[in-house]
């Protein structure tokens, strides 16, 4: 496995100059500001596959998503993988430990070759003291994580296969889902194992459930990276 590769997150090097507006907590800022931000971070590049931090890791880092899909998960105590959300294009992680320095309590793995810039404690601190409304954001998407994960969490322990898998479906549909003429098109960052690992199923279940569902007419497979939401609105209430 490949290092992680480590530059200055330079104008050439980022796919977007002002990597940082991306993020909702440095949405509302000054440019001026924001351009503080931009000579602080550091730019990484991890292929597909690699490991970009483990559980119980000590963090003091921002992670920002500037290009590709990052999978956080943790292991059961059964040594199962189980997906809590994937990160995409301007979501982060870490925002925690910027509050307090503490241990990660999850893995985060690259789905594709990703760039990630990353903001430390210590620099984050001086941009908090020109900018203290941030801390109200990071509390807002903390809030976020947690409902989602409570859902998830009722999820895995309530409801049958289908609606399982159907969460999983719905909670990709927010960030890699685009409505087309035949439906909702989603790109699947997930391969069926993982879509397993997300909803606590085996790998043939996943593809079971999901047959059967194209056989009702609910969804269409696309090979194995896509599929086609013919019924959003019946995903929707079987989901409530």
């Amino acid at each position: 496995m490949q290092n992680n590769i480590d530059v200055i997150c330079e104008c050439e090097k980022c796919a977007d100059k002002y990597c940082a507006k991306k993020v909702s907590i440095f949405s509302t800022l000054q440019d001026n500001h924001v351009r503080e931000i931009v000579d602080m971070v550091v730019h990484r590049k991890y292929k597909k596959g690699q490991i970009i931090f483990f559980e119980g890791d000590i963090s003091d880092k921002l992670y920002i998503v500037n290009k590709g899909k990052v999978k956080i998960f943790r292991y059961t105590k059964e040594g199962k993988e189980q997906i809590l959300y994937i990160l995409t294009n301007g979501d982060f992680t870490g925002d925690l430990s910027l509050l307090k320095k503490s241990k990660l309590e999850f893995n985060a793995e690259a789905l594709e070759d990703t760039a990630v810039c990353t903001l430390t404690k210590e620099d984050f601190d001086k941009i908090l003291e020109k900018n203290p409304e941030i801390t109200f954001k990071i509390l807002e998407v903390v809030h976020d994580r947690l409902v989602n994960l409570e859902n998830l969490i009722q999820r895995l322990s309530t409801k049958d296969v289908e609606s399982r898998i159907i969460g999983v479906l719905l909670s990709l549909i927010k960030d890699f889902g685009k409505e087309d003429n035949e439906g909702i098109i989603l790109e699947l960052p997930l391969s069926r194992q993982e879509i397993g690992n997300y909803s606590g199923l085996t790998r043939e279940t996943v593809s079971r459930t999901l047959t059967s569902m194209q056989d009702s007419g609910l969804i269409e497979l696309v090979g194995n990276k896509k599929i086609i939401i013919k019924d959003i609105e019946y995903l929707r209430d079987i989901d409530k």
